[in-house]
């Protein structure tokens, strides 16, 4: 470990993309505090790393544990560094079958819980003149797809939430990025899915987006890694950054649709002053 091993505070960190993330912190000889709601992943990583893994038990939905959390991620190593916000899970149904509870419940990690670590995280970084903040959204955020639309509803609100926050912190030397992140094998939607109870009149549209995703092999989430590693390393990061090179292709395509469909209707929105 190097006299400037930086300290990474990673949430979701017992699988998938924070996963990975930490082994490439740690590899690198770096300091990790590993937040998940169960740790027991961490234990060969920590018996791995004794000296540089701290497993911490945490569920962001709670505001009150995660600032005590953070407290306890602070008193870990003595500092923040870099704050990897990645926990979340996946609600997968449509909008008209969700329920009141399964959509709370999934705000209340994917969007809450970031804005909570955030939020706790923000005072410690404040006080020792800066830190960096890699918000983990996705690259779905630029529109709503049919099926997902809670999860690319959480993430938008964690990309626009962290837009603003980027100006409002960078003159503590706070610098934040929005990581839009492609598909991953992360197990997002096995282990981190709830679903909903399917209602019969949405079959067509179920059977259409399974022909759509088809059977496509996604890439590890340790190929995403290094883009995570430079990010932390860049003295100037920039304030978003699409993650896979198939990703951005697709989201430059969206783009491109998207100002198509606005120009179509430019003599319909310019019928308005404002």
């Amino acid at each position: 470990m190097t006299q400037h091993a930086r300290v990474w505070l990673i949430t979701g960190a017992s699988r998938g993309l924070g996963r990975a993330f930490a082994e490439a912190a740690l590899a690198a000889g770096d300091r990790v505090v590993a937040a998940a709601r169960n740790t027991a992943p961490l234990a060969e990583l920590a018996e791995k790393y004794p000296d540089q893994l701290v497993p911490l038990s945490l569920d962001v939905a709670d505001r009150q544990a995660v600032f005590d959390g953070v407290g306890r991620a602070v008193s870990a190593f003595g500092r923040l560094d870099v704050v990897v916000n990645n926990a979340g899970g996946m609600l997968y149904g449509m909008v008209e079958e969700a329920t009141e509870e399964q959509i709370r419940a999934h705000m209340d990690v994917n969007f809450f819980g970031a804005l909570w670590v955030t939020q706790a995280v923000l005072p410690h970084l404040r006080a020792q003149g800066g830190g960096r903040l890699l918000q983990v959204t996705s690259m779905g955020t630029g529109g709503g797809m049919a099926t997902v639309g809670f999860y690319g509803a959480g993430k938008s609100a964690l990309d626009s939430v962290s837009e603003a926050l980027a100006r409002e912190v960078e003159g503590f030397g706070i610098k934040v990025t929005v990581v839009q992140m492609g598909g991953y094998n992360t197990g997002l939607f096995t282990a981190g899915t709830t679903a909903t109870e399917p209602l019969a009149q949405y079959q067509p549209v179920r059977t259409e987006m399974e022909a759509m995703w088809g059977d496509a092999v996604s890439p590890e989430p340790e190929t995403a890694a290094p883009v995570i590693m430079e990010l932390a390393a860049l003295p100037d990061p920039p304030r978003r950054v699409i993650v896979g090179s198939q990703s951005f292709d697709h989201v430059m395509e969206m783009g491109r649709a998207r100002t198509e469909l606005y120009r179509s209707w430019e003599s319909l929105s310019r019928l308005a002053p404002g």
